[in-house]
């Protein structure tokens, strides 16, 4: 699902990503439309725009998550504005690309962003991990691992902890001489323990622990 409100962008991206193989169910070019229309369009990706005519980016994340939990919220944006991409991130959103990505980045990136991975513009990675890194050290309220936790497996825990220092599935599976589905797979039955979303999520559950120590 495409949602941008210049047409011709949005147009462009709904072409690039039809002629890649991938079915576009939905195009938008306004917030509240968007939401409207996720839960039926059922959209494994939500590619978006930070900045909207009538409600932001953001605004949008929250009701697609609410509207469509399944899908992944891949943000495509003009602006690298420090404040912007962390908003996007903690509202949920996936991934943060910009707009000056080259054709073969994005697709890359939608194929990661549709397989859970956080997807980042080269140095917004960084951002995004100082910033959980700094909002763990100020005793944020998730800081304190709960006794309620759910207990994680050996291996659960080693695949969270190169989660945290931003290893790809693949990466990961070379480390520990594992397969991409298993990878996968781990990461999937943590998130279920921990009733978290995404990968995003993941990575600073685990930051606020230490585990990328």
């Amino acid at each position: 699902m495409v949602v941008d409100d210049h047409p011709m962008w949005r147009e462009g991206v709904a072409r690039d990503l039809a002629e890649a193989g991938h079915e576009v169910v939905a195009s938008c070019g306004e917030g509240r439309q968007a939401v409207r229309v996720v839960a039926a369009a059922r959209p494994d990706v939500v590619v978006l725009d930070l900045q909207l005519p009538d409600i932001s980016g953001v605004e949008v994340i929250r009701g697609v998550r609410a509207a469509w939990p399944s899908a992944r919220v891949l943000m495509l944006s003009a602006s690298g504005e420090q404040q912007g991409v962390l908003d996007a991130v903690k509202a949920g959103a996936t991934g943060y690309l910009l707009k000056s990505a080259g054709h073969a980045e994005f697709l890359d990136a939608v194929r990661r962003t549709a397989a859970g991975e956080p997807v980042f513009t080269p140095g917004l990675a960084g951002l995004v991990l100082g910033e959980y890194r700094r909002l763990a050290a100020a005793g944020g309220p998730q800081s304190q691992q709960d006794d309620g936790t759910p207990r994680l497996t050996e291996r659960e825990t080693e695949v969270l902890r190169l989660v945290a220092k931003g290893m790809s599935y693949k990466q990961i599976a070379g480390r520990l001489g594992l397969s991409h589905r298993t990878v996968q797979n781990h990461v999937q039955n943590t998130l279920g323990k921990l009733q978290l979303h995404n990968r995003v999520e993941l990575t600073r559950y685990a930051i606020e622990r230490g585990l990328d120590d």
